[in-house]
């Protein structure tokens, strides 16, 4: 038992040395993050200022709006209230501009290639299904969709939902709009190629920020991410003993894919569960097959799920 412990040991040090390597040369990865904070400057621009503010942000003015649009936004009272709760909740910008430097550099040592988006801050009414918006050389990020989940914009929304509006999500939801553009669509429909398919992103993301914890990554709460972890193994069971792994019920992805209050086992535990835990048994699938092959990141986020399944070697923890 001795030398088993001191083999694992070994096998610990030499990951943890790899890591903090591996961190190392990450941060000599040279990133320049150009944040522009157009929520500010509209809210702040009276109707003189919107032809300096539309050749700044062109991108931001589509040509079938005449400015009338612009001037009723500009001093809408509603519109104002917003802007000032978002002008209180991000007085500044410099904490996030230096995570998400660091998220970036962390992409550019994984994809050279890819190229660093100019961030811009907005305001979009609070439409929470477009947080962060990824466009080329572009990144827009919504900040009226970050005032913390229990503001009173927020009422009428679901608990669930709203949990995802805390100021720490932005830069988990920036690393996961970078993670799909990187992670290709499952030629299959089958639950467990959309289960590896979000996998792979939840694996990309921690990649991006390895400092974040997993529950965080995960956008559940610390007590959620307990929960999926002690039962990951029964979990797995009802997921096997079903049947469930290649079929293709589209009504799967509402039980355990797509976002909701809890999972939907048809058990009494059900309301003890958090949503998409379907993702997190794909995680812990691609974190396995990393973990038990010699392959590059490119060619296990191109490999289709079924062969990456039969060659992770996963078994749940008990």
């Amino acid at each position: 038992m001795k030398k088993i412990f001191g083999i694992l040991f070994v096998i610990f040090l030499i990951s943890c040395g790899k890591s903090d390597q591996t961190e190392r040369e990450i941060a000599k990865i040279k990133v320049n993050l150009d944040v522009r904070r157009f929520d500010l400057a509209f809210a702040s621009a009276t109707r003189t200022d919107l032809p300096v503010l539309k050749e700044k942000f062109p991108y931001l003015f589509p040509a079938q709006f005449p400015d009338s649009v612009w001037y009723h936004r500009m001093e809408d009272t509603l519109q104002k209230e917003l802007f000032s709760e978002v002008r209180k909740k991000f007085t500044g910008f410099g904490s996030f501009k230096t995570e998400m430097t660091d998220l970036f550099k962390h992409v550019k040592y994984y994809f050279p290639e890819l190229t660093v988006p100019n961030v811009v801050t907005i305001t979009s009414d609070v439409d929470f299904r477009n947080r962060v918006i990824y466009a080329d050389s572009l990144m827009l990020i919504a900040l009226d969709n970050y005032l913390g989940k229990d503001h009173r914009f927020y009422e009428g929304i679901q608990d669930y939902i709203r949990a995802d509006f805390e100021p720490e999500n932005i830069v988990v939801d920036v690393a996961g709009e970078v993670s799909t553009r990187e992670v290709p669509l499952p030629s299959d429909h089958s639950f467990l190629a959309r289960m590896v398919y979000f996998g792979k992103k939840l694996y990309l993301d921690h990649l991006f920020l390895p400092q974040y914890p997993k529950h965080t990554i995960m956008h559940y709460s610390e007590e959620q991410y307990d929960w999926a972890e002690v039962n990951e193994e029964e979990i797995w069971r009802y997921f096997v003993e079903r049947d469930l792994l290649f079929s293709t019920d589209s009504k799967l992805r509402e039980r355990f894919i797509d976002p909701a209050p809890f999972s939907k086992f048809y058990l009494e535990l059900d309301n003890q569960s958090p949503g998409r835990l379907g993702r997190f048994i794909g995680w812990q699938i691609v974190t396995s097959f990393m973990e038990n092959n010699e392959v590059s990141l490119r060619e296990m986020l191109d490999m289709p799920a079924q062969d990456l399944f039969n060659k992770s070697r996963y078994k749940p923890k008990k």
